[in-house]
């Protein structure tokens, strides 16, 4: 049984799917503490709103109609009997999921266990801004592929030259998508633009949060 935070039909606001209707799982409890964190709602029990099973879950999911799913939190694969709901998702072909990670859990075991091809991995990586860089598993530097997603949330220069550095050492562009978004008022949009354009960043793609733009930045559910 999962301890869910909320769950919803909406646009995805970011990634490869942004702008696609996406069915929302968003889970309870995170083993990270980021600074500029945007769901400290969803790091108490007690904002649990519903226990569902992995088949209610995937229940809800197909009644949506919609292909994309988001699993996020919280952080989902450290949830107990994950593996459960990601076998239902993995063996249906209509959908495609996208699994939403804090960086810190190791993602080798997950892609040995699952290898329909319809789960993807949206990996962040925390910069020097978020107080959690020591807690990165480097490992999943080395084990994304073509079908996953490098996510650096930057706030500072400091961030991003950590970013651009990682990026050049592990050679990423090479190997999955890769995105640079803005910490909310700690950094101008400008500002990394111009470093993508002194540090010739190819294929990086700088994104914004569409569910803040057509919403209030603190609306839930959307």
């Amino acid at each position: 049984m999962f301890n869910i935070i909320e769950k919803f039909l909406s646009i995805d606001g970011e990634g490869p799917t942004s702008g696609q209707l996406a069915t929302f799982i968003r889970f309870q409890h995170c083993n990270l503490r980021c600074t500029w964190c945007d769901t400290t709602y969803s790091w108490d029990k007690e904002n649990t709103t519903e226990v569902l099973s992995a088949k209610e879950i995937y229940d809800y999911i197909k009644a949506n109609g919609a292909k994309n799913v988001t699993l996020t939190g919280g952080e989902p694969l450290i949830q107990e009997g994950i593996d459960e709901l990601l076998e239902l998702l993995d063996n249906d072909k209509d959908l495609s999921v996208h699994i939403e990670t804090n960086g810190s859990v190791d993602i080798a075991s997950f892609k040995a266990r699952h290898r329909g091809g319809n789960i993807s991995y949206i990996v962040d990586f925390k910069l020097p801004k978020s107080g959690m860089t020591k807690k990165m598993n480097l490992e999943n530097l080395k084990n994304i592929e073509s079908t996953d997603v490098y996510k650096f949330v930057v706030g500072s220069n400091e961030d991003l030259e950590m970013a651009y550095n990682i990026i050049k050492d592990y050679d990423l562009t090479s190997k999955c998508l890769i995105y640079f978004s803005p910490v909310l008022g700690e950094i101008e949009m400008d500002e990394i633009v111009e470093f993508m354009k002194d540090k010739k960043l190819n294929n990086v793609r700088l994104q914004v949060q569409l569910h803040k733009i057509i919403w209030h930045k603190d609306a839930r559910g959307v």
